[in-house]
């Protein structure tokens, strides 16, 4: 049996196996060929659109990294008022949107009581469409609250598994074990849970990736958000490299065939680094896209990255570009609030 045969079957390949698959494009063609396989045996060729409301560039953090950090004067600040979120939510659901996923900076500004009061208005709303957060680190009690008030999902990624590697990326204040609690909490509440990593982030080895593959295993998650790491010219590793197409898409297929019902993303980062990147992120094994639902107004100012593509656009030529792309990559974009297949009911 081949060892891309034995990784789709379940088998725990060694990790000088998966060293192997990782440092070497001598596998990639049938890694992408038998991942693309595996996603049409378990969702055709269905893919589920999220609409993404970007709604505060505000952050406590100061992650070395991030466009948005705390210490970035450069950045343009903002905040949308609940009734700008729900706006944007209406002109989603008329787009075919069914899910909503609602995305911003630590910003201590939405307290629990606000968080839960903009969830509870679109549950009641949209009662047939998933409200996904990703707002980060939080104590349990908030992730309950947000869950009680209507919230399904939330995204969290863990963004390495390495301690050593998690202190080069962010501020002394923070801490894996606490990102690691994060999302066993969230799991334990009844989420549906996603996490993942950059690719080629400053100072990665192969060995970091296959200690965010051994992570995600033990995890579980629904979904599984990966994209190339892209550098800002604001944060302290303006001068690093970013990280590269090939590995992202080598990666997105490994991961279709550890995790084969999980709910995996061809990012905004994948289509930056490359015009042909979200197409070719489904080929390798995706079956999410995330159109930009915020307001055109503030779209470049949500800028983890530089040179994030659609910022120009009105949400329904997001969501119109993206059909065209997805049928053009053999795929079809379906109405749909795309849960997990192993949790549908």
């Amino acid at each position: 049996m081949s060892i891309i045969s034995r990784l789709a079957a379940d088998k725990n390949l060694s990790d000088s196996e998966l060293k192997a698959l990782l440092e070497t494009n001598e596998y990639d063609d049938e890694l992408c060929e038998t991942a693309d396989i595996i996603r049409r045996t378990w969702y055709g060729a269905d893919v589920y659109i999220r609409g993404l409301i970007e709604f505060t560039n505000y952050c406590k953090n100061d992650c070395f990294y991030c466009g948005i950090r705390r210490s970035n004067k450069n950045a343009e600040r903002y905040r949308l008022s609940r009734g700008e979120i729900l706006s944007r939510c209406a002109e989603g659901y008329g787009l075919g949107f069914r899910t909503f996923v609602l995305q911003g900076g630590e910003d201590p500004y939405y307290t629990d009581e606000r968080v839960c009061r903009i969830v509870s208005e679109i549950r009641r709303k949209y009662p047939d469409c998933a409200i996904t957060l990703s707002i980060g680190e939080k104590p349990r009690e908030s992730y309950k609250a947000y869950f009680d008030a209507g919230a399904d999902r939330y995204l969290l990624r863990h963004e390495t598994a390495d301690n050593a590697h998690y202190s080069r990326l962010h501020p002394s204040g923070m801490s894996l074990e606490n990102r690691k609690r994060c999302l066993f909490d969230l799991k334990d509440i009844g989420y549906q849970v996603g996490s993942g990593f950059m690719v080629g982030s400053p100072y990665q080895t192969t060995e970091n990736l296959i200690s965010d593959l051994r992570f995600l295993k033990e995890l579980g998650p629904h979904m599984i958000g990966i994209g190339p790491y892209i550098t800002h010219k604001d944060t302290p590793f303006k001068d690093k490299k970013s990280g590269s197409l090939e590995l992202t898409l080598r990666l997105i297929s490994i991961l279709r065939l550890m995790f084969p019902t999980a709910l995996i993303p061809a990012t905004t980062a994948l289509g930056t680094i490359h015009p042909l990147g979200r197409e070719m992120g489904l080929k390798a094994g995706a079956n999410v896209v995330m159109p930009n639902l915020s307001p055109v107004s503030v779209r470049k100012k949500y800028e983890l990255y530089e040179n994030k593509i659609c910022t120009g656009e009105e949400a329904a030529e997001c969501r119109g570009c993206l059909e065209r792309r997805v049928i053009s990559a053999g795929y079809k974009i379906v109405v749909d609030r795309g849960d997990n297949v192993e949790i549908r009911d």
